[in-house]
């Protein structure tokens, strides 16, 4: 009986770890937030990019057009 009650104490340095344990996860989830962030904003930049790109090579092809 005694070594059950024993198991189910936790000991204090077991709480410690536990909340340490906790902190990091919480911490990993909102830099895996920051990243999903930060990559949308990249993706989006890029995008625009190819957009802008993709319109003055447009713009490129009808000055060419209307000179020939």
């Amino acid at each position: 009986m005694a070594k059950a009650l024993f198991g189910s104490i936790v000991a204090p340095h077991e709480l410690r770890v536990a909340g340490e344990n906790a902190a990091l996860r919480a911490r990993v989830r909102r830099l895996e937030e920051q990243l999903a962030v930060l990559r949308e904003e990249r993706d989006a930049a890029i995008a625009r990019e190819l957009l802008s790109m993709a319109g003055e090579s447009a713009d490129e092809r009808a000055l060419a057009s209307t000179s020939a």
